[in-house]
């Protein structure tokens, strides 16, 4: 039972952390893809519903791996025959941030990267090198060992957070505000 109530109460608070963010328009960031394009988050995004996941750690970077093949399978890949008129129209970008004395490991990470994810999926890679304070304050980001997921409406407002491994429940929240 005490282990239940413990259960329900980290869900609450992780409900509360995402909701002190939601109506937030998201911080301007500047990221780079693994060819050292620019991309301004979410300026050169307005217009679209877009995901956003962020991961600022190695642990935090493994589950936010959790995210790519599902991610890329709902809202990425397209379909044809039947299902090709059920696509999505929406920006995904998957962000490993890093700071600190870890900005001099963005090369290596861009090179690693290049070998190890699948090509169709890189566009949506983007490497974030600059400090974290700024999206620490306005993210919530508590806790550094878990990747953070925004949902952002056209504008760039937050319309939903979530945190974490992927789960089916977290993709179907997404799902419920990108529709």
């Amino acid at each position: 039972m005490k282990r239940l109530i413990a259960v329900v109460f980290l869900l609450l608070i992780c409900r509360a952390a995402d909701a002190q963010v939601v109506g937030k328009m998201f911080p301007a960031m500047e990221a780079e893809t693994v060819e050292d394009k620019k991309v301004k988050l979410p300026g050169d995004v307005a217009g679209k519903y877009t995901l956003i996941g962020l991961a600022y750690s190695k642990k935090s970077e493994d589950e936010l791996n959790s995210w790519f093949q599902p991610v890329f399978q709902k809202f990425i890949q397209k379909t044809s025959g039947v299902l090709a008129g059920f696509t999505y129209d929406v920006n995904v970008y998957f962000v490993p941030m890093f700071t600190g004395i870890n900005a001099a490991a963005t090369g290596t990470a861009k090179k690693k990267a290049l070998k190890n994810i699948d090509p169709q999926l890189l566009p949506y890679v983007l490497f974030y090198k600059g400090e974290l304070k700024t999206y620490k304050e306005a993210l919530d980001f508590e806790k550094r060992d878990i990747p953070y997921f925004f949902v952002l409406d056209p504008q760039g407002k937050i319309v939903h957070a979530t945190s974490g491994k992927y789960t089916e429940e977290k993709m179907d929240a997404v799902e419920e505000k990108i529709e």
